[in-house]
């Protein structure tokens, strides 16, 4: 589930759809500050944007790394000052 520069990367095309948004939250939530991951889709993952800035307001960056018309990729980085939002400490 990563590239040559581990970077976590989620292929929604190839997740049944009902574990695709629990895989994605899985991995977001357990990236560091500053980490980044890839999410790969056949469609624009805009409601996914929408979901993650309602969770976790101002904590991820969203960039579109190629926006379609078949395959949309973005790329999701966890802000420096963003913690898991727990009382870990992280």
């Amino acid at each position: 589930m990563s590239n040559s520069e581990n970077i976590p990367l989620i292929d929604v095309r190839t997740i049944a759809p009902p574990d695709r948004h629990p895989t994605i939250f899985g991995v977001l939530t357990a990236l560091a500050p500053g980490g980044i991951m890839h999410v790969t889709s056949d469609h624009d993952p805009r409601p996914l944007h929408y979901l993650i800035e309602t969770r976790y307001p101002e904590q991820f960056q969203w960039e579109y790394l190629e926006q379609g018309p078949q395959v949309w990729r973005v790329e999701i980085q966890r802000n420096h000052s963003a913690g898991c939002g727990c009382s870990c400490g992280h």
